[in-house]
């Protein structure tokens, strides 16, 4: 990615005039691109015209106290949590429903139906009880009563007695006792599995979670189907009871270090938030001896989180343990501060060639996100190295023991890229994937770019361009095949063959033309951020994201969100004709192009000229608003040798063998 591409285009030296017009190529439609354009979700007094929140925008929040013991023995989690749940919603609520997504491992789950191949075959193959609720009360004012309850797949509804019913402004405590068989790798997403030196266990989506009850849709309740969340935020309290010669590494603060670690771990951490340098807390030999030794009893580790939508953690008796201080810029009204980069992992993983630059990676991601988009909000971030690789929780990472090199910088830069979105920005991931993996793609590549000069970069081969070429032309083979869903279609229907390069890659690129062709990167940089700002720790949906652009942004972008967001349009511009004024070389050069497809991106001309400097001619996408052909007047005193449409490949066009044409002598 140039970032002063656009505005060396801007700054081209050109003049063109409109001199002609020609017929009209049968396959576009100007008035189906410009029609005018209705988003999904209505301005109101809770999301305004701007994209921002409405002046009386709300949410309700959830707060944890959570109590967590793993049976190491029976691969077992049993749990107590209390959910202080607050209705600041303008209705009154008759029931709560929440998430039981350790019910997707049922062999009856709606999970083992939805699919049998790719990312899904786990749950066809292997399964678990689920979660067993031992009791669930509510406890309004005090006072408990036990719920009606009803399970239904992998929700659980709490349905409320006229007595207890939720009015705006209200409170309602939840007590729920659980237990669940943890899934061994077939878990995907949280798991257990033996390492060389002994077990990890990830531990993720192991409580029964609210769902969100919003302005949109009311209870939120898709079942999960693997296609991640959709929480609301709250602060969190959590207690993890294991093996006395395990340690823990959760999201949040660590509230207990004295009662957990021992005194050389305790100067070591007080170290490392000094140190831009990475420092060894639990070394090699620390985890062979802790693996060696027979744990008597247990210790409780305590975190805590505030203003988040989640927290995870991950255990075992074999890691070894490093960090490093991080320096957050100050940004959108926060100070500038300082947080603890992590990262946890077995014997086997160690090494400057693997693991061991992990924290590194994790620093310079976190700094350079903070930096250009919106500041980290957290006290720390933790990588882990275990068996449910590539995914992402508030402010800790589950990452592949067997990563290393170019790929653990990638997959590190990715995972915390999530800290933004969705863990900042609390999009509907269960409804618009494309927002979550999408927009983290996109900031990657600035990450890639920017580590040690590039050393990494550019990131455009894996998820930002699958087949390793231009992303342009990459894309084009997405817009070209009439099977591939538009970004816009729900999550869960979206085929996994097809989720990659929709929901990661062309949702990305969409916001590369925005920034780099379409607004350039002062225009969409500050819009982008202000759209960040705006919705930190909120719940913005795809129609705020489209008007904070176009209104920050300054331009009416309804044809490029119908052609890229609502359907799978291609782009075929062509240079049909080039010819001098009265056939004098001297007094200019008529350079006629023709719009062939009904997707519109701003292009670029470039006119090579005999012993001279190109001419670069900007052609906006109003060329197209009412024509499907223009001629422009080039201002050229000399002979042209070759006019050609987009020579740097920067827009997806799908017919590149007519956008070159030779321009006789």
């Amino acid at each position: 990615m140039n970032p002063s591409r656009a505005a060396f285009l801007l700054a081209s030296a050109l003049t063109f005039t409109s001199v002609g017009l020609a017929q009209s190529p049968a396959s576009y439609d100007p008035l189906k691109t410009f029609a005018p354009l209705t988003l999904p979700d209505p301005v109101n007094s809770y999301r305004s015209s701007n994209g921002a929140p409405g002046p009386q925008y709300w949410q309700n929040r959830a707060d944890y106290e959570l109590h967590a013991t793993i049976d190491t023995a029976n691969k077992v989690l049993t749990g107590t949590e209390v959910i202080t749940y607050t209705n600041n919603s303008p209705d009154t609520l008759t029931s709560l429903w929440l998430n039981l997504e350790q019910n997707t491992y049922r062999q009856n789950s709606r999970a083992a139906a939805f699919a049998s191949s790719g990312r899904h075959a786990r749950k066809t193959t292997e399964f678990t009880a689920g979660y067993t609720l031992d009791s669930v009360e509510v406890q309004p004012l005090g006072k408990a009563a036990k719920a009606q309850t009803v399970v239904s797949d992998t929700r659980l509804q709490i349905q409320l007695p006229e007595a207890l019913a939720l009015p705006h402004g209200a409170k309602l405590r939840v007590l729920i006792h659980y237990s669940y068989p943890i899934p061994g790798l077939f878990g995907g997403r949280t798991s257990w599995g033996m390492a060389k030196q002994g077990e990890i266990y990830d531990l993720a989506q192991w409580y029964p979670r609210l769902c969100v009850y919003d302005d949109l849709h009311g209870w939120d309740t898709q079942p999960y189907l693997d296609n991640e969340f959709y929480l609301e935020y709250g602060n969190f309290d959590y207690f993890v009871t294991v093996p006395a010669n395990m340690i823990v590494a959760g999201s949040g603060e660590l509230v207990n270090a004295t009662e957990v670690l021992s005194k050389p771990e305790l100067a070591r951490i007080a170290e490392a938030r000094k140190s831009d340098k990475t420092v060894m807390i639990r070394t090699a030999e620390d985890a062979a001896a802790a693996v060696a030794a027979k744990p008597s009893g247990t210790k409780t580790w305590h975190f805590a989180m505030e203003n988040t939508r989640d927290v995870s953690f991950s255990a075992s008796a074999t890691f070894l343990w490093d960090a490093a201080r991080m320096n957050i810029a100050a940004g959108a009204g926060h100070p500038a501060h300082a947080a603890l980069a992590q990262s946890v992992y077995p014997v086997e993983s160690a090494g400057d060639a693997a693991w061991g630059r992990s924290t590194e990676y994790l620093k310079d991601s976190v700094e350079h996100f903070s930096a250009r988009w919106y500041p980290y909000p957290y006290p720390n971030a933790i990588n882990v190295a275990g068996f449910s690789s590539g995914m992402e929780y508030p402010a800790i990472l589950f990452d592949g023991i067997d990563d290393k090199g170019k790929e653990l910088f990638w997959i590190t830069a990715h995972e915390i890229g999530h800290t933004w979105f969705p863990m900042i920005m609390g999009f509907n991931e269960r409804r618009n994937a494309w927002m979550d993996e999408g927009f983290n793609t996109f900031i990657d590549t600035f990450e890639s770019d920017e580590f040690e000069g590039g050393i990494d970069g550019p990131k455009r081969d894996s998820e930002y361009a699958p087949g390793g070429g231009a992303p342009a032309d990459e894309i084009v083979k997405v817009l070209a095949n009439p099977a591939a869903p538009i970004i816009l279609t729900r999550a869960d229907a979206i085929q996994e063959k097809y989720r990659h390069s929709v929901t990661y890659f062309k949702s990305a690129f969409g916001l590369t033309l925005l920034r780099e062709d379409i607004l350039g990167p002062e225009r969409f940089d500050f819009a982008f951020r202000r759209f960040i700002r705006d919705w930190a720790f909120k719940h913005p949906s795809p129609s705020d994201f489209f008007r904070a652009m176009e209104s920050e942004g300054g331009e009416d972008l309804s044809y490029f969100w119908r052609g890229w967001y609502f359907n799978n349009w291609q782009l075929d511009l062509a240079v049909t004709d080039a010819q001098y004024v009265d056939g004098d070389p001297a007094k200019g050069l008529r350079v006629t192009v023709a719009n062939q497809g009904q997707l519109l991106l701003p292009a670029t001309l470039r006119v090579e000229r005999e012993g001279g400097q190109p001419i670069e001619v900007k052609i906006p996408v109003e060329t197209w608003m009412q024509n499907t052909t223009h001629t422009f007047l080039v201002d050229t005193t000399t002979r042209v040798t070759a006019v050609t449409l987009d020579p740097e490949h920067k827009i997806p066009d799908s017919d590149r063998s007519n956008n070159t044409f030779t321009v006789p002598r």
